[in-house]
């Protein structure tokens, strides 16, 4: 993968937020995202997973631009998108897009349909004509399974499922490069995850888009990604190949979250070892001083509880842990 073309490269990002109260009041601040670093290839999926409240979702938001960074750098296409100045955005927008979790509250109630998926198109000034981005917006409609009739209904006339087709439409109307997927079948059915999944793969295959896929569902990251991040606290602990991490996850954390993915077979279900992690989850608000891991870690030490480890590669994987560092053969 090494010799592939970067699209998305994310270097020791920070985005802290003040929750400070009053104006004499203690400051503090949430680290949701602490130093992290990945990247993302051309045509690639990067699934990103990890329990609520770890960052998933304000680390992609960080990259599209809705949250400010506090330290480090993107660069997306081989520019650094750090901090655009506000006449540089509009380009940014053009190829980098954001589908949301939530169907329901992310399509405008007063918008018909072709409205919804043309006012990118209007906004870029793209496909000339308004027959031109009619004509497109039904292609679009079509490639998301749906009918070209629809183009003059209203969001509440569709399903969930059918909402997040017409999101996925509006986010490929303007030919974007990366697209940042925030838990986009966590608000759905079950019966309808698997639909949207199998879309989003095929419309990668044929337009060779990347994604960053954020989710907490893990058999489900494991079906679309090429390699996963698990993320915790604010750090990605292990990045590896999806069929590796989930066969051989090498961090205590990622074997705990592959160990509590539920088996539909009854009797390797009840053979299958679970883990429980046991301790505090800590606050955002006051990390521990060393790896953040370390108060519900079965194998921490007086080194773990003092000094944080660095994300380091290990064969096929990349984790960040003293354990994993001690025991993996060396040479």
């Amino acid at each position: 993968m090494e010799d592939r073309e970067v699209i998305v490269k994310v270097e020791h990002l920070k985005t802290y937020f003040d929750v400070s109260r009053g104006l004499f009041g203690a400051k503090q601040v949430v680290k949701a995202v602490d130093d992290v670093s990945f990247e993302i290839y051309k045509g690639e999926t990067f699934g990103l997973v990890g329990e609520s409240g770890c960052g998933k979702s304000t680390l992609g938001r960080t990259i599209v631009k809705i949250y400010e960074p506090t330290a480090g750098t993107i660069e997306i296409g081989g520019q650094d998108i750090t901090h655009l100045k506000k006449s540089e955005m509009k380009r940014f927008r053009k190829n980098v897009q954001l589908i949301f979790q939530d169907p329901y509250a992310s399509l405008n109630p007063r918008m018909t349909i072709g409205e919804i998926i043309r006012e990118p198109m209007d906004i870029h000034g793209i496909y000339g004509t308004k027959a031109e981005r009619e004509e497109r917006v039904v292609e679009l409609l079509k490639i998301v399974g749906l009918k070209p009739d629809h183009i003059r209904r209203y969001p509440h006339e569709f399903s969930g499922g059918q909402r997040q087709r017409i999101s996925i439409a509006r986010t490929l109307a303007l030919n974007p490069e990366f697209i940042v997927c925030d838990e986009p079948i966590s608000a759905l059915d079950v019966s309808i995850q698997a639909q949207i999944v199998n879309l989003l793969g095929q419309i990668q295959q044929d337009m060779g888009i990347s994604y960053l896929f954020i989710a907490h569902d893990l058999s489900m990251v494991k079906h679309i990604s090429h390699r996963i991040g698990v993320m915790y606290l604010g750090h990605i602990v292990e990045v590896g190949e999806s069929h590796a991490l989930y066969t051989t996850p090498l961090h205590p954390y990622s074997q705990a979250l592959l160990a509590a993915v539920p088996i539909p077979d009854p009797v390797v279900g009840k053979s299958k070892k679970r883990i429980i992690l046991e301790g505090e989850l800590p606050s955002p608000l006051d990390p521990p001083a060393g790896c953040p891991f370390c108060t519900r870690c079965p194998y921490a030490t007086e080194r773990c509880k003092k000094e944080r480890p660095e994300l380091k590669p290990f064969g096929d994987r990349l984790a960040a842990c003293f354990k994993v560092e001690e025991e993996y053969p060396k040479g």
